[in-house]
């Protein structure tokens, strides 16, 4: 069997025999509490909750999709928040004055909804894209701070995607494309507050001591989104200054685990009120673009956006706004090397394209992952994870295949690697993913092929014995 050496920098060189050694603790595995009927079952109290083992496939799949969409993509300008800061304009009147210059006077943000057509949006074509893209999971805004429900809800009347916009179905219709591709599994973001709800803002200038918003809104809302829809990721957000008390999160998380008819392979995040983030749920999103660049004790999302500026769409983005596929690249493997998935964001338009650009490095991403996929699915992180204080390689694990993967962000000049962390010292084989042959190697220093430098975003040595 293989022998490995790790070296840390003033720690004794430590010789590890018989397998590879790879962290396996990202998410430790609870007991389950809760004992009726010979059924386990979890209590609506978070040290019930937060003992519920991760379901295998979110940890396995790494990469997902979201969608930022709603009415804010006909402005779309400025940000997913156009509404919330056109009324309060932060940003030194930068959106009363667009709204001056291209709208009438007394135009509200509901006569929005109206351009919200979607009249080329084509569920089975975004399907295809996010196959194409190596992702295995998409996650859609059903309901943003805004209000605006994507799908008829009964407790949304008049705003919402069947009675004004689209007149369709917006949810139900991508839920049924994302799972006839059998590889994808469908989940929901979904806002609690609202806004400008006025029941919202009824408990709000209350202190929230009244839950008028929360019992006639949101709680039958949320209800009637899982069991129609039945997301296999439940993405909570928009606490709205309040607790999880008021919100009556961890009630609403047992029916998922208990009773919903995704209860076996939902997952949640941790956003359920104040003092949640990176505290509780299936995995911690903690911020918007959050990405440690460190292993954590549990399961965490780096959700983040193509687009630097916004989650939605905006029509006068520029170039460089955008990620290089090289930066998104990176985005995931240092994501994955420390134990997280990466959540892709792109916004669509008003009548329901994904633009060009979204494409391109979406399916360039593709592209890079069915050469070097193998390296990011399914795999569990290393006992080390940046192998240089450049951060430009990073190293990922797979128990099933008994394989080590270096993964190389930036070629060296020389095309000489040297590894800092992992020394072979019994025969092993040295292969470049996608490319022919063995890679030559002397003690710690890798020859790559110069050859294999060409147009790729990243390259991945695997590591495996003879």
């Amino acid at each position: 069997m293989m022998l490995i050496q790790i070296l840390l920098v003033s720690y004794l060189i430590i010789a590890v025999q018989s397998e590879f050694v790879t962290n396996v603790s990202v998410v430790e595995p609870k007991n389950l509490q809760g004992l009726r009927g010979g059924i386990r079952r979890y209590l609506p109290t978070w040290e019930s909750l937060d003992s519920r083992p991760l379901p295998k496939w979110y940890d396995e799949a790494k990469i997902g999709i979201f969608i930022h969409w709603g009415v804010y993509s006909v402005p779309s300008f400025h940000s997913e928040w156009f509404w919330n800061h056109w009324k309060t304009d932060p940003i030194g009147g930068e959106l009363k004055k667009f709204m001056k210059k291209n709208y009438k006077p007394h135009f509200s943000y509901q006569d929005f909804a109206r351009d919200f057509t979607a009249e080329f949006f084509d569920p089975n074509e975004w399907a295809k894209l996010f196959v194409d893209s190596g992702a295995k999971y998409v996650v859609l805004t059903s309901k943003h701070h805004e209000g605006y429900t994507l799908w008829s809800s009964n407790y949304s009347f008049s705003w919402n995607s069947m009675d004004v916009g689209p007149h369709k179905d917006l949810v139900g219709e991508l839920a049924n494309a994302i799972r006839a591709t059998k590889t994808l599994r469908f989940g929901l973001y979904h806002s609690f507050f609202e806004w400008y709800n006025p029941l919202y803002l009824e408990d709000k200038n209350n202190k929230f001591n009244t839950d008028k918003f929360m019992q006639n809104k949101v709680i039958p809302e949320m209800y009637e989104i899982v069991e129609k829809y039945k997301p296999e990721v439940f993405w909570s957000d928009g606490d709205g200054g309040t607790s999880e008390e008021y919100w009556k999160s961890k009630e609403f998380i047992a029916y998922l685990y208990n009773d919903s008819p995704v209860k076996d392979t939902v997952v949640v995040n941790d956003r359920w009120g104040i003092g949640t983030a990176c505290k509780h749920g299936d995995f911690y999103s903690c911020a918007d673009r959050y990405n440690p660049g460190h292993l954590l004790p549990h399961k965490w999302e780096n959700a983040m956006t193509i687009d630097r500026q916004s989650w939605g769409f905006r029509r006068n983005a520029r170039l460089e706004d955008f990620l290089t596929i090289e930066e998104l690249v990176r985005e995931l493997v240092s994501t994955v090397s420390c134990g997280g998935n990466l959540l892709v964001n792109v916004g669509p338009t008003k009548d329901g394209i994904i633009v060009p650009i979204f494409q391109d490095r979406l399916l360039s991403l593709g592209r890079w992952l069915k050469v070097n996929g193998e390296a990011i699915y399914n795999s569990t992180p290393w006992l080390i994870q940046s192998d240089t204080p450049e951060k430009n390689v990073w190293y990922t694990f797979r128990e099933d295949l008994k394989a080590l993967y270096v993964i190389i962000l930036e070629w060296p000049s020389d095309n000489i690697l040297e590894l800092h962390a992992v020394k072979i010292v019994k025969p092993a084989n040295y292969q470049m993913l996608g490319y022919p042959g063995t890679i030559e190697h002397d003690g710690m220093k890798l020859k790559l092929p110069p050859a294999a430098h060409r147009g790729q975003p990243a390259w991945v040595v695997k590591i495996n014995e003879l």
